[in-house]
Formats: C-alpha cells, structure tokens, sequence
C-alpha cells in the first residue's frame, strides 16, 4: 500500500447510481465534495456507477447531470462511465488470482444458502466460510460457473483513519472473503469502485456514512492491488425532522422537486451546506465564500434533520438579494396566465418581500393577471359589506382627482381620506385590497394600486362597489 503525495491538490468524486433523481443527500455529498476541492485548488471528479444494468436508465443520468448543473456544481474532466469500464476492473481481479491474492470459488447457491443459515442460527454475521481458499475444484463442483473472491487477511485488524469519523477499527475475522468476479465475469461494485478510484487518482473519498463498513473491504482490496490509500470521511446521513432516516415520508427526496417547489440553487446550497456542516454562527453565505472556508473538520458527527421552515427561510432571503430581472425569468414558468413583463418586474419588490419560494411569488402576483369583473376569495367578500362600499366609492373620487398616481400620491390621498372621514386605516385598507386583488393578503396596497395602474384600479374598486 502507498499512499498519494500530500502536498499534491486533491482530487475528489462524487460517484451516484443513475436509478432516478439526484438525491438530496447526493446533493449535499456533491456539495461537500465540490467545495473540498475549490477549497485546496484541486479537482472535482463526476463518476456515474452504472453497473447495475437492469436499474440504470440515461433519463436518471441525465435528470443527476441536470441537478448538478442547476446547483452550479460543475465537475473537472469528462463524466466517468463504470460499466464502460468493465474490462479494466475484470484484468484486475484476474490479476489478483494469477498472484495468489483471489481464488477461484465453486460454492453452489444451495451451499452458500446452508452457510447463511449456520450462521444466522449461531448469532454469527452472515458471511461467507472460505471453504475455497485452498481447494482444487472436483468432479461435483466442475459444472458450476467459479466467482472470484479476494483472499481476504484473516487475523488482524483494518483500520481507517476517518476525517469525521475518527479512528474506526474492524476485526478481520469478521470481514468475510468478498466476491470480485460474478460467476458470469461482471465485477462487482467493490471492486469497480476500488480500481475507479485508483485510475482516476482520487486521493479524498468524501461519502455517506452507509459506506464506513464498504471503507474496511475496500482497504483491504486496495492493500491487495498496492493502490494508493485515500483519506476517508464518512459524512453522517441527513435524517427527517422526527430524527429518523430520511425517506418518501419526510417529503420530497429529489432536487428536481425542490426546483418545482420553487426554491433557488443558491438558497439551496447555502441550506445543505450547513447540514452538518458550520463555520461559526454564520449562517447565509455565497457558494464562494464556502468554498473559501470549507473544511472536513468543521463537518459534524451527528446526523442532520432536514428542516424545510429554515430552507423557507433561506430563501426567502436569496429571493430578496437577487436581481429583479432575474426573479422575472425565474417565476414566469410558476405563473397561473401571462403578465406584462414591465408590470411584474414593477410588482417585483412588493412580491418578494412576503414570499418564502417562486411558488409564492407567482400565487401573489396572480392579481395583475385578473380580468375584469374579479371574483374575491370568501374572506375578501366578506370584507365589502356596506360601509366598506362607501369608503370606496369616496375613494374613487378622490382617486380620479390625482394628477399622480404614484405610491407616495396615493398613500397621501388615502390618509386625507381617512382623516376626513375619521376612520382607521383597517377600515378602508382591508376592503381596498379585497377589491383590488380579490385576497385578504397582498403585496404593500399603494404598490399594488401603482402596478395596476389608475383605469385598472378605479376599475375594480368601481366593479366591487356596484356587486350587489
């Protein structure tokens, strides 16, 4: 075993099965992955694990391409295909045997079978008995198509020196002698994995903590083959808010759903980023400025609970920062019916100030896209009773004696209203809205009288006072 230069700039994968979306723990461990190598001027390496054939399908490749484009990950190189690999992983594992490190196995299924229940019987962990290690093949067993197996050490310890996890120790006896080659001459995921990681030089393993146990077996298959050992950190997993794995239960599990949802890629990276992850209190920060303080120590032990009132929250805050133009292009696909884009960008910063995602954005803007006589929400009508009609009436006149009808101007006269009148603002602001947006809720009322413009606004006030 050698060990990579450790003055060199790493070199980092992210390694996903293509058998649906991008996962949002893939995400995170894409993210984590991405900023290690941007942190040390290193490289980003994509690796697609599609050696399950009857699983793999190119719409999951490309939906996984698509998620890390959208979240701005963009990886170093070509795309590493495994299956297209095939050969190289099988020289291997041939190699292995021609040296007396894998043997030939010929244990039929009903005898691989028996020794799973022997050892489920006596409480021991399921794994194979190494009858083969040392064994020509007989007349019984000569039909049977062989696997290859490593010859894995059987006293000792492996040992993985873990940047997250610690020191983390496994007892040889019960690491069992893996299968390399199936009995049709695939290999298996191990040792894809092992020999993809050598030829590719990775030098950091970045992952979920599901794989520490694939860590031990992988060690030992890399000690074999006189591979280089990488450094391992085993990030634990993100788990749902009631602390248990996180599943279809929890909510959404793809990235794809949470850009349907709505949410921005900045906001969502910040959001995974500090999912076991933290840099003081800081808790909004640009992809940039993560990539300027990442490192695998400040990575946590515990597993993270999604939490979707702080995702929300977040970003809602990129929602405020980001450029009007942009949020324009970005809610349009959101939108129930056109909007004039000089009218939606006008009602942009009043939209934004309440909404939590684009789905918010475009069900608040859903006001300027009305047409004429508008249908109020139940609560809205609830609102135009008698004395609210005549508020509004009194206000079209005032309204119609505007020589500007800007939010300032309108503002002034809605006040001489009600200081003439001796009303509350309650009372003539709560029945303007439902008139003007059909909602009890609505961006700032004087934007919303400037968006619409003057015809449109004594339009619909006029409309909700003649309702009978």
């Amino acid at each position: 075993m050698t060990d990579h230069n450790q003055d060199a700039p790493p070199i980092v994968r992210f390694a996903p099965s293509p058998t649906g979306y991008l996962h949002i723990g893939g995400a995170r461990t894409a993210l984590f992955n991405w900023l290690f190598a941007r942190h040390h001027l290193g490289q980003f390496r994509l690796r697609i694990e599609d050696t399950d054939r009857a699983r793999s399908n190119e719409d999951a490749v490309a939906k996984i391409l698509d998620g890390l484009d959208w979240l701005g990950l963009s990886w170093d190189g070509d795309v590493v295909y495994q299956f297209a690999r095939a050969e190289r992983h099988a020289a291997m594992a041939h190699l292995l045997l021609a040296q007396g490190k894998a043997y030939k196995c010929y244990a039929s299924p009903e005898e691989l079978a028996e020794m799973r229940e022997l050892a489920r019987a006596d409480g021991r962990p399921m794994g194979y008995d190494g009858r083969w290690r040392d064994r020509e093949v007989d007349a019984a067993h000569a039909h049977i198509p062989p696997v290859i197996r490593l010859k894995a050490p059987r006293t000792g310890q492996t040992i993985i020196d873990d940047r997250v996890q610690g020191r983390v120790v496994f007892e040889n006896a019960q690491l069992d002698d893996m299968v390399l080659l199936r009995s049709d001459g695939t290999p298996t995921y191990m040792l894809s994995v092992v020999v993809d990681d050598a030829d590719m030089g990775i030098t950091h393993v970045i992952r979920g903590d599901d794989h520490l146990n694939n860590a031990a077996r992988q060690r030992q298959l890399i000690d074999a083959l006189g591979f280089p050992e990488p450094t391992y950190a085993h990030i634990p997993l993100i788990h749902g808010p009631d602390g248990a794995k996180l599943s279809k239960r929890h909510g959404a599990l793809g990235v794809d759903a949470y850009r349907d949802m709505g949410y921005l890629p900045e906001a969502m990276c910040n959001y995974l980023v500090r999912l076991g992850w933290g840099h003081g209190d800081d808790e909004i920060f640009s992809l940039q400025q993560a990539a300027d303080w990442f490192d695998l120590a400040g990575i946590g032990k515990s597993p993270s609970r999604l939490d979707l009132a702080k995702l929300d929250h977040v970003n809602g805050h990129y929602m405020r920062e980001a450029d009007i133009g942009r949020l324009c292009d970005l809610v349009t696909p959101f939108l129930s019916a056109p909007i004039p884009r000089e009218k939606l960008a006008m009602a942009m910063p009043g939209l934004r100030e309440r909404a939590k995602s684009l789905r918010d954005l475009a069900e608040g803007a859903a006001f300027l896209s009305m047409v004429r006589p508008i249908a109020p929400e139940a609560k809205a009508q609830a609102l135009l009773t008698a004395a609210a009609k005549t508020h509004l009436k009194s206000l079209i006149t005032a309204f119609r004696g505007l020589d500007d009808w800007t939010p300032p101007a309108l503002e002034a006269a809605i006040r001489n209203y009600m200081a003439d009148a001796q009303v509350k603002l309650g009372d003539v602001a709560q029945p303007l809205r439902a008139a003007l947006t059909g909602r009890t809720t609505s961006p700032g009322l004087f934007d919303v009288l400037a968006v619409l413009g003057r015809e449109e606004s004594i339009g619909r006030i006029d409309d909700a006072v003649q309702q009978s």
